[in-house]
Order: C-alpha cells, then sequence, then structure tokens
C-alpha cells in the first residue's frame, strides 16, 4: 500500500513551491506590465482577429509590418497556420484597410477567420463578472461540501479542506498564465474564466469521491488511527481517480493539439486542470483532513522538525 499520508510533507512542499513560483510571477507582471495577468480584449476592450495568410508568413515579420503600419502595440499569438492579433478598438473600414495593407506588404492572401470588437464598458463589466462568478463558484462549493458531510464530526472542516485545495489549484493555474503572459505575451479572455470555472468543478468532484470513501471507511472503523483510515481511503479510489483523469486528459490533449487558435489556451486550462486538480484531490486535499485532526501544524512547512 503506497503511503500518500506519510509523504504529504513533500506534496505540501510540491505545493508550496508552485505558489511561490506563482506569486513571483505574479509580482513581476504587476511591475514590468501594470498587471498581474496580461488582460485580452474581452477585459480590456479592442479588437481581436484570427488571420490565416496564404503562403505562410513568418510572426515577427508580421509584427514588423504591424508595427510600420502604425499599431506597434499589438500582441500576436501564433497557433498553427493562424495567427491571433489583439490591437486597439478599430472600425470595419479600418480592418478592410488593414487587411489589405498586409497582403500587398507580406505578398500573402489573407483570410479573416474570426474578428470580434469589445468595447472599454463591456470589458469593465467583464473583468468584474469574472472575479464574482469565481467567488460565488468557491462558496457554493464551501456549503455544498459542509451540507453532503452534515452528518461527520466537524463538516466546516471538511469543505475548508476542499475549498483550499481549489483555491490552490486556481492560484497555480492563475500563476502559470501570469508567466506565460510575463514571457510569452499570452492574454487572458472570457475562455479563461470559463476554462476556471470548469475547473473547479473537476477538482471538486475528485475530491468528494475521495471524501466520501473517507466518510464510508470512519463509519466502518477501519483503523482507530484517523490518517490509516484517509490513507486507504485513498488508494481505494486511485484507480478510479486516475482512471478518470486519464481518459479526460486523452479527449484534451486531442484539442489541444488540433485545436483552433480560438480555444488554445482555454484548452491549456483544462489540461493544467485536470493534471493540478487531480493531484491535489489525491494529495493535498485529503492530507489538509489529517493535518488538521492530529493538530500537526509542522507538516504544513516541510523543513520543520517532526513533532514527538
Amino acid at each position: 500500500m503506497i503511503d500518500f499520508v506519510g509523504k504529504k510533507r513533500w506534496f505540501f512542499l510540491i505545493s508550496e513551491i508552485l505558489v511561490v513560483i506563482g506569486i513571483i510571477a505574479l509580482v513581476i507582471s504587476q511591475i514590468q506590465l501594470g498587471t498581474p495577468l496580461r488582460l485580452g480584449t474581452d477585459f480590456t476592450g479592442g479588437t481581436s482577429m484570427i488571420l490565416q495568410f496564404t503562403p505562410q508568413v513568418d510572426q515577427e515579420q508580421l509584427r514588423q509590418e504591424l508595427t510600420n503600419l502604425g499599431y506597434s502595440e499589438t500582441m500576436i499569438q501564433g497557433s498553427g497556420d493562424d495567427f491571433l492579433i489583439r490591437l486597439r478598438e478599430i472600425s470595419p473600414q479600418e480592418r478592410q484597410e488593414l487587411t489589405k495593407e498586409l497582403e500587398m506588404r507580406l505578398g500573402s492572401e489573407v483570410t479573416i477567420r474570426d474578428y470580434a470588437m469589445v468595447s472599454g464598458h463591456i470589458a469593465t463589466n467583464t473583468a468584474s463578472n469574472a472575479i464574482i462568478a469565481v467567488i460565488i463558484a468557491a462558496v457554493a462549493m464551501l456549503f455544498y461540501i459542509v451540507w453532503a458531510f452534515r452528518r461527520m464530526p466537524k463538516p466546516f472542516r471538511w469543505g475548508t479542506c476542499a475549498i483550499i485545495a481549489l483555491i490552490h489549484d486556481v492560484f497555480i493555474i492563475v500563476g502559470i498564465f501570469s508567466l506565460l503572459g510575463w514571457l510569452g505575451g499570452v492574454a487572458i479572455d472570457a475562455l479563461f474564466i470559463t476554462g476556471l470555472l470548469a475547473v473547479v468543478g473537476y477538482s471538486i468532484n475528485n475530491t468528494v469521491v475521495i471524501f466520501d470513501r473517507i466518510r464510508e471507511n470512519v463509519s466502518r472503523h477501519i483503523s482507530p488511527d484517523f490518517a490509516v483510515t484517509v490513507n486507504s481511503s485513498i488508494v481505494e479510489t486511485l484507480g478510479r481517480s486516475l482512471n478518470t483523469s486519464l481518459t479526460t486528459l486523452f479527449v484534451i490533449l486531442a484539442l489541444f493539439l488540433f485545436g483552433g487558435a480560438t480555444i488554445h489556451y482555454f484548452v491549456l486550462v483544462l489540461l493544467l486542470g485536470v493534471i493540478i486538480g487531480t493531484y491535489s484531490s489525491i494529495c493535498v486535499s485529503s492530507q489538509l483532513l489529517v493535518v488538521w485532526e492530529k493538530k500537526d501544524w509542522r507538516s504544513l512547512l516541510p523543513f520543520a522538525k517532526r513533532t514527538a
């Protein structure tokens, strides 16, 4: 039997390293970009287009020509044969003139595969609604867990541990995208929030499965030691958790590799969410229950001396 609970210090160490990296990325991004995350047009307003060039052109060449045309602040993300371009708000007439100029300068036919324009007012509302949506989802999950485990001693403890693991998942994903925005110019949009909410549901589902097995084993009194009960529950549900995650990952990976530029980073959120959510449900949320039950707070500090 794998001793997951016995290795909780290592799991906490991994999580703490990822969280610290995320904090560093957010701080550096805030200093250099003026915002913790590079925001797309959904949150700042402006115009976004997906352009396809025939024959293909180089991304740096495209960037140079856009700068020459007066669009020096344009963000460009390449995905396969497509380029996702985000720039200031332009009219349909300006869009047509821009594509004609690019065709002439680059010697390549331009096809507009997607076009969206968002005003600044709508972008502000989108940003505030996104924050509210994530907070409401977290609070709703907390009350759901407390209600589902209401017959267990101290059900609020179970809900709190699940929400801490959930915040852990979301924060790590946000930190990764902050790093991508700082180093690779990746901007988040409304689909990023959709992906986060999907990750919230997936992570909680995995956690509830393990918590439910812990509840069953506590009721069966398989061991007077709560840590042994939790570890047995994790091992018993390990196959189900991994099989579910792997089958989901195969589908998401296919979308990530062969999907279009429009959903590329949305799929990346899901991909990271499934991996991190599976890890946290097995290695974080259940371990937090043990720490709280035994009041072994020192185990949260991997280099602290063990208590007697």
